[in-house]
């Protein structure tokens, strides 16, 4: 529409990697979508608002597409409940983030429980 995506649609990078799936509203990423690293790897998954993770729920990976984080967001950070893994996908926190950071409230988990 007025030559900017609406609707669904993918993303490609130069090599022909994909680099984001998902909706879109006057050209910008908008609704659910998958966000990829340069190489094809999940990035992000989640909430997208005028092209950006914005509010809502979503699912951040690392370079080897293990699970880092799953939660809420608020301008592109984590805010609210969530949950963060290390790199072996084991749970090591649990609990309130505000602004990207760890809020007070939570519990943290070594190998023991």
């Amino acid at each position: 529409m007025n030559g900017e995506r609406n609707g669904m649609g993918k993303e490609y990078i130069h090599n022909g990697t994909l680099r984001y799936e998902g909706g879109y509203l006057n050209g910008k990423r908008n609704g659910i979508g998958k966000e990829y690293n340069y190489d094809g790897k999940l990035k992000f998954e989640g909430e997208f608002l005028n092209g950006k993770i914005w509010n809502g729920k979503g699912k951040e990976y690392n370079s080897d597409g293990k699970i880092i984080f799953k939660g809420e967001y608020l301008n592109g950070k984590r805010n609210g409940k969530g949950k963060e893994y290390n790199s072996n996908g084991k749970l090591i926190f649990e609990g309130q983030y505000l602004n990207g950071e760890k809020n007070v409230k939570g519990k943290e988990f070594n190998s023991d429980k």
